[in-house]
């Protein structure tokens, strides 16, 4: 019963939480004529896909529920540090998610003050997680979240391990060659 009250919780935060920001870059769109009108013809086909991996990034709020008993909000945070799934890559995994919703949803309506809007959010995110949500986490979860930060990056995913970038890096020259 704790669990589904906890899921129920973090379904109706994740729910305002996107209806919110998509009102307010809905309502920037009145600025796209004096930022030259509408983006290009192609824009909404790279739109679509932003969208559709913002929100299965974003979908990952799953994760707080089952493994860490709370919500992703900051005033009903998991009583457990979450570090599965995306988690495991980069420690904001969501956040990367609603900005990939917003810049999809910005080429979709083909707005320019959507797709300008994204890097102030983000910045606006960025302070939010450096001033309040890293203390708060080192102070809840301690030594444990300091291993986490040491070994997972704060936004941009480590995708390869270092022996197998040095591999690729080995055989870059080899298949330039091979290619000419």
């Amino acid at each position: 019963m704790a669990l589904t009250l906890i899921a129920l919780r973090s379904v109706v935060f994740a729910c305002g939480f996107l209806w919110l920001w998509t009102w307010v870059a809905l309502g920037l769109r009145r600025f796209d004529l004096a930022l030259g009108g509408p983006l290009a013809a192609w824009a909404p086909a790279l739109g679509l896909p932003l969208l559709v991996v913002g929100g299965a990034v974003a979908g990952w709020i799953g994760a707080f529920i089952v493994q860490g008993r709370g919500t992703p909000a900051l005033f009903d945070a998991p009583r457990r540090l979450v570090a599965v799934g995306p988690y495991r890559r980069v420690r904001n995994p969501m956040y990367i998610g609603g900005a990939l919703l917003l810049l999809g949803l910005g080429l979709d309506q083909r707005s320019p003050s959507i797709v300008l809007f994204v890097p102030a959010w983000w910045v606006l995110f960025h302070l939010l997680v450096i001033l309040y949500e890293e203390p708060a986490l080192r102070s809840r979860f301690g030594r444990d979240y300091d291993v986490y930060c040491q070994r997972t990056p704060r936004w941009i995913p480590r995708l390869m391990r270092p022996a197998l970038a040095g591999f690729v890096a080995l055989l870059l020259p080899v298949a330039i060659v091979l290619e000419k």
